[in-house]
């Protein structure tokens, strides 16, 4: 081995340690702090309380005048720390000091910064103040409202749901507590259906599944015009549907905790109107009835709601009924908003490209679910004439600006609605739609456009078989 001589060993550790100490003086240099960033130093760790402490005794010194504003910051609770890194650091020590006329601006320009955000920070809590003080005069509100239904309406139901009391309270919405037994009550149980009869559709709805699954066929007196594929595709589609029925709410899904309840409404609803089965859309109605009611009164509810003139003819694809629907949309139409109706008609722009899935799901898919529930309420109360007058409500609130674009815009536009859509400002839209035109209301008008389809019918020459 090559001997090593003790002066080169103390000339290599010398200049170890030079490098050492060289490196440490660099990392102790000053640098600017910009905006928060890593800094280039070990006490730029230093907390914003730490930073204007220093800041404040520098201040202090007889070398510098104290700012005229210099009392300002310790009123102040709020610090940004980017507005301390950058101006209350002094340059690095290779650069020329501030002058004292910068360093005094800077301090000013601080202050004044501090002053601003604390004004922002007092703007931001006044409004929150607002907004808990409206959201407590609300809640007051439902309790009220609550109270007046639970201790007058409902126990007088028969007597008190068409006073003016009433309608006006409806209007306002009826408060979630209520909101299922109102509708109830509302929508009736003319189709006479009973829990037991909810059971045994449902039991019947369960074999049927089984049955399907195992592949074993069945045939059953009642169903015998309606083959195993139709009711395999139709139990498809309702588990299709299940999945797409309010995603984001994420209860109605696979595992979810109203999955199995949806399920065996629309199933049990196949096996009592196997004529009807199961429909694009129906899964949404279902499901906003089982946020509101208990399985079996949700059941009856929609029955009873699918039974109704208006929804039977769209759910059986009553053709020559959903043409007349959409004409005598179109007669209150014109009447209430000429201006929008000639563009539509211009475009080619029919009732149907928009109408059909806010009739289909009563605006549960279209509209966010709180106001959709509320236009369910009135619904309930008004029947059929209050969905298409919230069509024109929906229009008249975008008149303006669907009369600047053309048929492509105005279909993606009135297909998707805009998700955070005021409710206040859609009914007071709707409260501005009259339906009457030519002193005839909505059912006069229907009526006489139903006359009139079939009379057009029997005129016409009878098919050759």
């Amino acid at each position: 081995t090559m001997a090593v001589s003790p002066a080169l060993l103390f000339w290599d550790r010398n200049l170890l340690a030079r490098k050492q100490s060289a490196r440490l003086d660099k990392q102790n240099d000053l640098g600017w702090k910009l905006f928060g960033k890593v800094p280039l130093r070990e006490n730029a760790q230093k907390d914003s309380k730490k930073i204007q402490k220093e800041y404040e005794d520098k201040a202090g010194r007889p070398s510098k005048p104290p700012s005229p504003k210099q009392n300002v910051r310790k009123n102040l609770d709020f610090e940004p720390l980017s507005t301390t890194a950058l101006i209350l650091e002094d340059r690095p020590a290779n650069l020329p000091a501030k002058p004292a006329e910068e360093a005094q601006k800077h301090r000013q320009q601080y202050e004044e910064m501090v002053v601003q955000a604390k004004k922002r920070e007092l703007k931001e809590a006044q409004r929150r103040k607002k907004q808990l003080e409206e959201r407590c005069k609300v809640e007051e509100s439902i309790g009220n409202a609550v109270l007046t239904w639970n201790n007058e309406i409902l126990p007088n139901w028969e007597t008190m749901w068409c006073s003016r009391k009433v309608r006006d309270l409806w209007w306002q919405g009826i408060p979630p507590s209520v909101r299922g037994k109102v509708w109830s009550l509302a929508i009736g149980n003319e189709l006479n259906i009973t829990h037991e009869l909810f059971d045994i559709c449902l039991a019947r709805a369960k074999e049927r599944w089984r049955s399907l699954s195992t592949g074993v066929a069945e045939l059953e007196n009642e169903d015998a015009g309606f083959s195993a594929a139709d009711r395999e595709a139709s139990l498809e589609l309702i588990k299709l549907d299940i999945s797409r029925t309010f995603p984001n709410l994420c209860i109605f899904q696979q595992g979810g905790p109203y999955h199995d309840m949806l399920h065996s409404i629309l199933g049990a609803y196949t096996c009592y109107r196997p004529d009807v089965g199961y429909v694009q859309g129906m899964s949404f109605i279902a499901a906003v009835l089982i946020l509101n009611l208990d399985t079996a009164d949700a059941f009856i509810a929609f029955s009873n709601l699918l039974n109704k003139p208006c929804q039977m003819a769209f759910f059986r694809v009553d053709h020559g009924l959903m043409l007349t629907y959409f004409a005598a949309f179109e007669v209150f139409f014109e009447e209430n908003l000429p201006k929008l109706f000639a563009h539509f008609k211009k475009n080619n722009l029919t009732p149907d490209i928009y109408l059909i899935d806010w009739i289909f799901t009563l605006y549960s898919k279209s509209l966010p679910l709180d106001l959709a529930c509320r236009i369910w309420d009135v619904f309930c109360r008004d029947g059929e004439e209050f969905l298409f007058r919230t069509a024109l409500g929906i229009l008249k609130l975008f008149e303006d600006i669907l009369t600047k674009m053309d048929f492509i815009h105005m279909a993606q536009f009135l297909t998707r609605l805009p998700e955070d859509l005021p409710a206040e400002e859609l009914f007071a839209s709707i409260a501005t739609i009259q339906m009457q035109s030519r002193n005839k209301k909505w059912a006069q008008v229907l009526t006489a456009l139903q006359k009139d389809s079939r009379e057009m019918e029997k005129g016409s020459p009878a098919p050759r078989h």
